[in-house]
């Protein structure tokens, strides 16, 4: 078995670069560009980039269309005129009041303890509403894009605190997750959970907090190299004033804490307020071409193509930063279904094991339990690394994540036989355990793992014969890496193809 030899992570790296760089000889997806409709491969590539795990059913759908009319499908799942909403219930006290600061200060040690536990119970809850949403959400390209914001517009629980505004945050990215990116930067920058991460409210004018200035231009607009430290400096005196309510934790303007002087900002100058300096960011045409960047490194493969970035971010600025526009032009483009694009991208642990569940039309009972999981393989919901987010690509692939994606695979196809408790079969070293301590002893008190089971007799009622084609092509985004011996049942072939390295990709 291939895992046996992937003992160190020089070791992993070497087998993903083999496989990614064999993708295009073996996967034998059909590439005619005069093909009328997509058929069975290119309707899998598109479903697999913009959603989550993509079903036999699905696919069939999509593969009568043309790539126009299948792209057309995907965006137009959620109407342009209304913004996206989750279609679960969210945990009930989302609608409680929040506790002011200024009244958890003078909590007794008992009672702060308690607070603490019950923020600890409502970030798990909120972690498994999201996981959910994900798994049974009618627009996976909305929940996707979600995601995509969250680590871009990167917020932690671990400062943030309170699970409420982390979830108006999660609304606030959904609502915007396809419609107009400066909006959404107008938004999100008022955002209270944004303030608390990047400290905005402690940003006055007679002692600046240049943090949300450096990350707004960095990491939200820019990228490094596109500006200098003076832009940073008097930026952030155009945002000093931006705060909450303490009271109620909304976002609050306070006028006499802003500084009103003149200020300089990539060669402009003037009285800017916040909202001046994200205009003048939005108007960088670097802006659109970072943005353009990140979405081509999460939807078409590692390494983006310049010539074809700035055509896109022209499309993209032109339309006033609609997202669909830049979205559509990026899944039309020859690079998006180019044969040496496919199985190149490495699934994230949420599409892993979100997807995981879709692919074999699996429920989830337990849906807390497939946070624990992702925490184990290094994307802990709410909780990124640090302000950068979560790096992505061949880093969610190591030696330890990459047993721990072994092993929920061998979870999903079990029997009957009793599992560890979650907390304790999850590897994690040094690090990543001290980042998903605050998960983990959540997790500790609670029952060991309660993953499904794969129904084999009715996921393959769908399909025709003992070795039905359609299997592989559903599940994998290219031949598999690993021989398939013809002796295996069905049900353990299916299992050698979900534990298959190809599984991994995208």
């Amino acid at each position: 078995m291939v895992y046996s030899r992937l003992t160190t992570l020089a070791g992993v790296l070497a087998l993903m670069g083999l496989v990614i760089a064999g993708s295009a000889v073996a996967s034998g997806v059909a590439t005619s560009a005069t093909s009328a409709t997509m058929g069975m491969d290119d309707a899998r590539h598109l479903l697999a980039r913009t959603g989550f795990g993509p079903t036999l059913n699905e696919i069939k759908t999509y593969a009568a269309l043309t790539r126009e009319q299948g792209v057309a499908r995907v965006l137009a799942v959620v109407p342009a005129i209304a913004p996206a909403v989750a279609t679960s219930a969210p945990p009930a006290w989302v609608q409680d009041a929040l506790r002011p600061p200024r009244e958890l200060r003078n909590l007794s040690v008992e009672d702060r303890r308690a607070y603490l536990q019950q923020q600890l119970r409502q970030s798990f809850e909120l972690r498994a509403w999201w996981i959910n949403e994900m798994r049974v959400t009618p627009s996976p390209l909305a929940e996707r894009m979600t995601l995509f914001w969250h680590n871009h517009f990167t917020s932690s629980q671990q400062k943030v605190r309170y699970a409420r505004l982390m979830y108006r945050q999660n609304v606030l990215l959904r609502e915007h997750a396809l419609g107009n990116f400066a909006t959404l930067l107008h938004a999100v920058s008022k955002d209270p959970a944004m303030i608390i991460y990047l400290d905005s409210a402690t940003n006055r004018k007679d002692k600046p907090n240049e943090n949300f200035a450096r990350e707004v231009m960095e990491l939200f607009t820019l990228g490094e190299g596109n500006y200098t430290e003076a832009d940073i400096r008097e930026a952030a005196r155009a945002f000093t004033g931006w705060s909450l309510e303490q009271d109620t934790m909304e976002f609050r303007n306070r006028p006499f804490l802003h500084d009103s002087g003149d200020k300089t900002v990539l060669g402009q100058r003037g009285r800017f307020d916040g909202d001046d300096v994200l205009d003048i960011l939005l108007a960088q045409p670097k802006a659109a071409e970072y943005i353009v960047g990140k979405m081509w490194r999460e939807f078409v493969s590692p390494e983006p193509e310049s010539v074809e970035v700035r055509r896109i971010a022209a499309t993209f600025r032109d339309s006033r930063y609609d997202i669909r526009a830049a979205l559509r032009e990026l899944l039309l483009s020859a690079a998006f279904w180019k044969e040496a694009n496919r199985a190149v991208l490495v699934k994230s642990p949420v599409e892993f094991v979100v997807g995981s569940l879709r692919q074999f039309d699996m429920s989830a009972d337990d849906v807390a339990s497939l946070a624990m999981v992702m925490a184990g393989l290094g994307q802990n919901l709410f909780a990124p690394p640090n302000v950068k987010g979560w790096p992505g690509g061949e880093a969610w692939i190591n030696s330890a994540t990459l047993l721990a994606r072994k092993q929920f695979i061998e979870r999903l196809f079990r029997t009957e036989e009793s599992l560890r408790p979650a907390f304790a079969s999850i590897p994690m070293t040094g690090a990543a355990q001290r980042q998903q301590r605050p998960l983990l002893l959540a997790g500790a008190r609670r029952a060991p793992l309660n993953l499904p089971l794969f129904e084999s007799q009715r996921w393959f009622t769908g399909f025709s014969g003992e070795r039905d084609p359609a299997v592989e092509r559903v599940l994998l985004a290219a031949a598999p890496a690993n021989p398939v011996p013809a002796e295996l049942s069905r049900r353990e072939w299916v299992r050698h193809l979900a534990m298959d390295p190809v599984y991994q990709l995208k």
